[in-house]
């Protein structure tokens, strides 16, 4: 069947699409191979026969989408995927052997710096939804920023999983169903620091005292979170907020940050860091080494002595962002 590569690689794309991604990959994951395939890899080698597909003419390919501007993390991942494509017309005895292979991939390391917004900040940013009446708003970023939960695993959260003393993280949304925790799927558990304690709260009673059973930010119809409402909410929420306070370049992920910020700033050793954002050391040493780096032992302040400093502060002056324009 070695002479079936006389197929474009467009036509098997189509072939592989149905066999294989459509039964084993997540909507989320077949939307975003779609977008990448359809802006960098079709246009560009869609018309060629498989057979043609060599290293010299991958490698040309990669320096077309660099001069295009196109970054090395988003090269990385189409040139993942061109080779995964092309590994099943190995596997399929299309070809004899994957061409991508061979072409060495840019670096997908992280190239951003880590950037905690400052319990200050965080708190301007709940007063300035709290002044517009978005208690849910405001509890998403307590959420986010006091306990590192990433977004996925904030909206799966239940009331059953707020403890005592802890949070339970064992579940994540993923475009409206509710799976396994990112990575090995094992549960942790996260500090529930008195601040959003009291946040939790005060949000439990605003919505009735729902059941344990119930979703702590559910969405309008009460379940989980499809992807685009969390598209909506950063540019109905995120978006305004942070824009009213002048806050550039800032992400939801970068609450996460925070937490791992404050937990640095009050001694916590890395190894436990890592585990309350179930991450490995190595990697939590690798994102967060520029902040451990800044940690001074002899300004050691705990975590909910830092939020309740930034609370009290704002309360006790007359903030500019509880003046803006309610518009």
């Amino acid at each position: 069947m070695l002479d079936a590569g006389r197929e474009t690689l467009a036509d098997f794309a189509e072939e592989w699409w149905r066999l294989y991604a459509v039964p084993n990959l997540s909507d989320r994951t077949r939307r975003s191979y779609a977008g990448m395939w359809d802006r960098h890899v079709l246009p560009r080698l869609g018309g060629h026969r498989l057979c043609d597909l060599r290293p010299e003419m991958v490698e040309r390919f990669r320096a077309d989408l660099r001069a295009a501007g196109v970054g090395d993390p988003t090269v990385y991942r189409v040139l993942s995927l061109l080779q995964g494509v092309m590994q099943r017309a190995v596997e399929w005895e299309r070809i004899a052997t994957n061409p991508v292979r061979l072409v060495r991939k840019p670096s997908a390391k992280r190239t951003r710096e880590v950037r905690p917004l400052a319990p200050s900040t965080v708190e301007q940013m709940r007063a300035w939804m709290l002044a517009r009446g978005r208690l849910r708003n405001a509890t998403i970023i307590s959420v986010l920023a006091y306990a590192g939960l990433r977004p996925s695993e904030m909206l799966a959260l239940s009331w059953a999983a707020v403890r005592e003393r802890t949070l339970l993280v064992e579940r994540a949304t993923n475009d409206g169903e509710i799976k396994s925790t990112k990575g090995t799927g094992r549960a942790r558990t996260v500090r529930l620091l008195p601040p959003l304690a009291a946040d939790l709260a005060e949000w439990r009673m605003a919505r009735g005292r729902p059941g344990d059973e119930e979703l702590v930010t559910p969405a309008r119809h009460g379940g989980p979170w499809r992807d685009g409402t969390w598209q909506s909410w950063h540019r109905d929420a995120w978006r305004p907020v942070t824009g009213a306070l002048q806050i550039e370049g800032a992400r939801p992920y970068d609450l996460r940050h925070s937490f791992a910020s404050l937990l640095i700033q009050e001694g916590t050793q890395i190894i436990e860091v890592a585990r309350q954002l179930g991450h490995s050391p190595t990697m939590t040493l690798e994102v967060y080494a520029h902040v451990f780096d800044e940690f001074d032992p002899a300004e050691r302040v705990p975590a909910g002595e830092a939020i309740r400093r930034a609370r009290d502060d704002l309360a006790g002056r007359s903030a500019p962002v509880l003046a803006a324009d309610a518009g």
